[in-house]
């Protein structure tokens, strides 16, 4: 890199409605866009040919192909004014009946148009699904001025499906053509072509989708777009091809499907896809490559300084094969003439390969080539049949072969610089970033099942419950939901099951599962998960009109025994009883775990239909202004709060998130992610209030003005220039819904306005529930240096860590080369769902960082508080990616002028003037970190170190504020006896002996009684503490079950309830009555927990005291841990009591091997010994 700034290329002048408006020139394109802009093309095509034609989509979502319905509406007044038409299915196989459909319409005399092009699409299963219809409607053919697209999409690398799918082998039986583009830009070439193709052959044709290709975008030059496949064919089919008004059964069908495929193979031979992309007269050396394998192979060269003319020059020939099948004969005889061997590369199984050595068995064994694919000539392995092909996979494959046959292309000495790295092991290898359901997600509470029973997992979000210890395990195809089950249940002594089942899947086929369920007489309770929108595939909404009721009545008259409704919003089926059927209840959601305990001891089939709102939708319709804003905020007052993870355990909440203090990990709302479902409340925990009408406060940045913006800005240095030697791969590694996708579109957008070729894959599925993303970006000056869209093994140049936990992953470390990546971190600690289960989770952040270093090395790992920045500064966290994107460009690592970044965020057109600030802090960040305090206007205070001398002095002050000064010198002086014993070892100056005693002694004695938690909420830190948050609420309520006054719930522990703000002025007389605490007048301190408190402090000074005359060097870190036993002691109530039951059967354990006792084998008995004295 050099320092001087570079010139600003001019911009294209360009709009994001470009990618499906625009007819020439050059577009940024998605994959899913191209299928869209697809259907406009051919009525384009069409209208000039004067041809009077409709066009017509269907399908069914699902990953890769997920987003299509998507793209379709947001495309609605393109298409309507091009007359093509979106029928959004309730499945697959009915999806391809309605394509069959508009292939009728040029039988029928009534037509408005002459014939209706139509695009079918669903992932690898759904096309399974519909194999039936999809073989029939083939069967019966295709119209001369229609023509039927089969859009398969193939999850390779079972990002995210039920398991891996290749459609070529399924669609081949059934005797459609498959096409298999590489690239976004292949889509809009070899979908006309596919059309093209149907309309000569009456065959459907099938056209591959790959998850690396249609869920990944890239610049495309309409220009270069072939759009004319009609060259003259000489053939005349033995019989009609195309669509009739009836097929009767009969072996005239099969002689049709095969003269389709003749016709296929005729119209291929003057109209291919098929390339010769490097042509050598005298070669003896060939290889074939199949689809985005070609582009795998294409970096391999690169990789290894091959290039085409290279190859030519040795004696190799390459040819890309576009129809997949049937293989065209006549341009592969072509190519194999003279050749030695043939190395064929494709994904997957050998489509291609079986093909050529069928079509070379027949010539004489002089003149046939050796083939090696999957396998060589001996049988050994070669091309990797599983999984997914990368350059890094093929690479020793190809380098391999080369060499064997022609030593002049030997490069094999290349091939270990683009092989796997070692990665480091260390205390992080177990972090990881799994998916999670939502903040606010219905399933959160839904998917519970009561003790003594167990749920069958689906297809959906709520799949997830099956990593959630919740019960849930096994997984059936779409539809089946129970069905496993029915005949399970017949082998089995388990008498009941409840089977999870989505509305989606219930609009889809799940209501035939039921049916046989019921039919079966089985025992089994379907949860139909009612929540307003297909979620797992982006919010769409249920292809259906039914409603809960229509549900319940439909289920009840299939046979169901009983019927519940449980909703968050119970109240709103008052009235309206009789819409459903006779004897169905309706119950809050507390009472869940109860109506399943009835339920399941119901015979045969009972429906449970649990109506909630899909968070994710909700947020979305808030944000458009569809939905009013939730009416109350959830806050936590943290000083109450005791860092148990009740809440957690109660809520399953994303957004209950850990935050550090003083006094430990305590818990907070992440206001931003908040959906508002309120299951937190129900933690057993009095520091949870709610805020009706609450006013989020608008924290805007200190001092953050344009021009002093613009001042600071100006005073920097510009980034230094990148020297291009060939593309650039920036991999951006974040959460999914914290907008890391947005990262990739940015930087990718920017170099397309520049004129750069840019590529951009993101791989999201389950991952965009919280789980890990990672997008690949890739930008070169020319399109002949970029091949494949993800990045390999040490390919990448940068990695913007916007999490540590995947930035640290094996994914991302993979693409890491030592010595010439580097990292942009950002090193603020975003919660992993395993903290939501665990409140004494760990990222182990040092561990991941050096996992980084060791990767990059330790001069090439950067790191910035992006969360801390962007709250700091916009007042909120959401602008952090954008912060970590200005920092990754200040330091040289997005090689694109500022301009046109800027240009791509306000094309963008989300949070415009909060981004470009983000972008600014971000680079200030890096070239000059006292500028964001100036910026703020405050000074950064010197930082003091936390000694046990600091430590003592807060503790005493605080003590002594709880009780009285006797209260903190009794405090006081067991630390301080504690310290001459260590000190006396001289074995570790920072004392960790009395510093552990320090931090849980105190904990011990400032119990959060009555008092405390009274005096909490009223000295005024709590109400400071609200006012940072918001700026007004109209009404605060407190949520408690004060001892006196609570009831038990429906799970026998104590209920809480719902205090209005006169609890506020009642707190301020109780926190002023303290000093009864422990007298015989303390009206609270009778009770078992308070008696169990002061036992506790009392015996934890024993059992110290107990340590020191054996204090010695060796036993100081097992005195250690017993000493701060006392942090695992948290919560409230029945939560506290559990944890001290825990807590003291380890204390005799460790007790005992600090004696050198052997352990007792009644040493639970100290567990029961609590348990009895909460009873007593």
């Amino acid at each position: 890199m050099t320092t001087n700034a570079a010139p600003a290329p001019p911009l294209r002048d360009y709009r994001l409605a470009d990618n499906l408006a625009a007819e020439r020139g050059t577009v940024f394109l998605t994959g899913t866009q191209a299928l869209v802009r697809l259907l406009l093309m051919q009525r384009r095509l069409d209208a000039a040919a004067g041809l009077r034609t409709a066009g017509f989509v269907s399908g069914y979502r699902g990953s890769p192909l997920g987003m299509v319905d998507q793209q379709l509406w947001k495309a609605r007044a393109l298409l309507d004014a091009a007359g093509v038409q979106f029928l959004p299915a309730i499945n697959e196989d009915l999806a391809a009946t309605a394509c069959l459909g508009t292939q009728r319409v040029a039988l029928d005399p009534n037509r408005r148009a002459d014939g209706v092009f139509a695009l079918w699409y669903g992932k690898g299963p759904g096309v399974d699904r519909a194999g039936d219809a999809l073989r029939h409607g083939n069967a019966y053919g295709a119209s001369p001025l229609g023509g039927v697209l089969v859009v398969a999409g193939d999850d390779h690398g079972c990002v995210s499906s039920s398991m891996p799918h290749q459609s070529d082998l399924a669609l081949q039986a059934w005797g459609l053509p498959v096409l298999h583009p590489a690239s976004v830009a292949e889509y809009l070439e070899f979908g006309l072509y596919g059309w093209a193709l149907s309309r000569f052959s009456g065959a459907w044709v099938g056209f591959k989708a790959i998850s690396e290709v249609v869920e990944s975008a890239m610049t495309v030059d309409l220009d270069a777009v072939p759009l004319d496949f009609t060259q003259p064919v000489d053939f005349a089919p033995p019989m009609p091809l195309h669509v009739r008004a009836v097929d009767l059964p009969s072996l005239e069908i099969e002689q049709r499907l095969a003269a389709k495929l003749e016709a296929v193979r005729a119209f291929a031979r003057v109209n291919s896809l098929d390339k010769h992309v490097v042509a050598s007269p005298r070669a003896t050396l060939g290889i074939v490559t199949v689809g985005k394998a070609h582009f795998d192979f294409m970096e391999v060269l690169r990789r290894l300084d091959l290039d085409p003319n290279a190859l030519a020059a040795a004696g190799v020939r390459v040819y890309k094969v576009g129809l997949v099948f049937p293989l065209e004969p006549t341009r592969m005889l072509e190519f194999v003439q003279g050749l030695e061997e043939i190395l064929v590369i494709e994904e997957k199984a050998p489509v291609v390969e079986r093909q050529i050595k069928e079509l070379l068995y027949a010539v004489p064994n002089a003149q046939r080539p050796r083939i090696a694919g999957k396998s060589d000539a001996e049988g050994r392995p070669l091309i990797p049949a599983l999984g997914e092909l990368r350059p890094s996979r093929i690479m020793p494959v190809v380098a391999e072969w080369l060499a064997r046959l022609n030593p002049a292309l030997d490069r094999r000495a290349l091939v270990v610089d683009f092989t796997m790295p070692a990665l480091h092991s260390n205390a992080a290898d177990g972090v990881r970033r799994q998916p999670y359901f939502c903040s606010g997600c219905p399933h959160n509470t839904s998917t519970r099942v009561p003790d003594g029973s167990r749920a069958l997992a689906g297809i959906g979000c709520h799949f997830m419950a099956s990593w959630m210890d919740r019960g849930t395990s096994g997984l059936i195809q779409m539809g089946a939901e129970g069905v496993d089950w029915v005949a399970q249940s017949r082998f089995t002594s388990e008498p009941h099951v409840f089977q999870n089942l989505g509305d989606g899947t219930y609009f889809h086929s799940g209501l035939l599962a039921i049916r046989q369920a019921v039919a079966a007489g089985t025992n089994i309770t379907y949860k139909l998960l009612y929540n307003d929108a297909v979620a797992m595939t982006g919010g769409q909404p249920v292809d259906g009109k039914l409603g809960v009721p229509e549900i319940a009545r439909q289920v009840e008259a299939e046979g169901a025994a009983r019927v519940a409704v449980v909703s968050d919003d119970v109240a709103k089926y008052h009235g309206h009883e009789r819409e459903f059927p006779p004897g169905t209840t309706f119950h809050a959601r507390a009472e869940l775990d109860a109506v399943q305990r009835e339920l399941r001891g119901v015979p045969g089939v009972t429906l449970l239909i649990y109506d909630q709102a899909c968070a994710a939708e909700k947020r979305r319709r808030r944000k458009k202004g569809e939905l009013p804003e939730a009416p109350q905020r959830v806050f936590v007052n943290e000083r109450v709060c005791e860092g148990c993870g009740d809440c957690g355990v109660a809520s399953n909440c994303l957004s209950v998130i850990p935050v550090e203090t003083d006094w430990g990990r305590k818990r907070q709302i992440e206001q931003s992610s908040c959906n508002a479902d309120y299951r937190c409340l129900d933690g057993f925990c009095p520091s949870f209030v709610t805020l009706t009408g609450a006013v989020p406060a608008k924290r805007v940045g200190r001092g953050v003005d344009a021009d002093a913006l613009a001042r600071e800005l100006a005073a920097i240095p510009p980034p230094p220039r990148w020297r291009w030697t060939g593309p650039f791969d920036l991999l951006v590694a974040g959460v999914g819904g914290t907008g890391v996708v947005t990262v990739g579109a940015l930087v990718t957008m920017a170099a397309h306005l520049e004129g750069k070729q840019a590529s951009v894959l993101d791989f999201m599925g389950f991952a965009q529930k919280g789980g890990a993303v990672l997008s690949f970006v890739r930008i070169a000056p020319s399109a002949d240096q970029l091949n494949q869209v993800r990045i390999d093994t040490q390919q990448a140049d940068a990695v913007l860590a916007c999490d540590m936990v995947v930035g640290a992953s094996p994914d991302a470390l993979g693409t890491v080369k030592h010595g010439r990546t580097v990292f942009v971190v950002n090193t603020h600690e975003l919660a992993t769902a395993a903290f939501v289960r665990d409140p004494d989770a760990s990222l182990h952040t040092g561990a991941l960082l050096a996992k980084m270093r060791h990767a990059a090395g330790a001069d090439r790992v950067h790191a910035a508080d992006a969360q801390d920045i962007a709250q700091r500064m916009l007042g909120s966290t959401m602008p952090a990616n954008i912060v970590m994107l200005g920092a990754a460009f200040q330091r040289g690592l997005v090689p694109l002028s500022e301009a046109a970044l800027q240009r791509a965020i306000e094309l963008n057109g989300v949070a415009v003037a909060d981004n470009r600030i983000a972008f600014a802090l971000g680079r200030l960040a890096v070239a000059d970190p006292a500028a964001l305090r100036r910026l703020e206007g405050v000074d950064a205070p010197p930082r003091e170190a936390d000694t046990l001398d600091a430590l003592l002095a807060r503790r005493e002050a605080f003590l002594a504020e709880y009780q009285d000064r006797a209260y903190a010198r009794r405090y006081r002086a067991l630390v301080d006896r504690v310290r001459a014993a260590e000190s006396a070892l001289g074995a570790d100056a920072s004392l960790p002996l009395a510093t552990a005693v320090a931090r849980a002694y105190a904990k011990l004695l400032a119990i959060k009684d009555e008092y405390e938690v009274a005096r909490l909420y009223s000295d005024g830190a709590f109400e400071r503490a609200l006012r940072e948050q918001f700026a007004d609420w109209r009404r605060i309520e407190f949520h408690m079950a004060p001892p006196l006054l609570a009831r038990p719930g429906p799970d026998g522990r104590p209920r809480k309830r719902r205090f209005g703000p006169w609890l506020l002025h009642a707190m301020k007389l109780l926190a002023a009555a303290r000093r009864l605490r422990g007298r015989w007048l303390d009206p609270f301190g009778h009770t078992v927990e308070r008696r169990l408190e002061r036992q506790l402090a009392r015996d934890y000074e024993a059992m110290v005291d107990g340590l020191l005359p054996t204090l010695s060097r060796e036993r100081l870190p097992l005195a250690v841990e017993i000493a701060a036993l006392p942090e695992r002691i948290r919560g409230y109530g029945h939560v506290k009591l559990a944890a001290v039951a825990s807590a003291r059967a380890r204390w005799g354990d460790l007790l005992d091997r600090y004696h050198g006792r052997a352990a007792p084998p009644a040493a639970p008995a100290r567990v029961i010994e609590v348990v009895s004295a909460e009873r007593r």
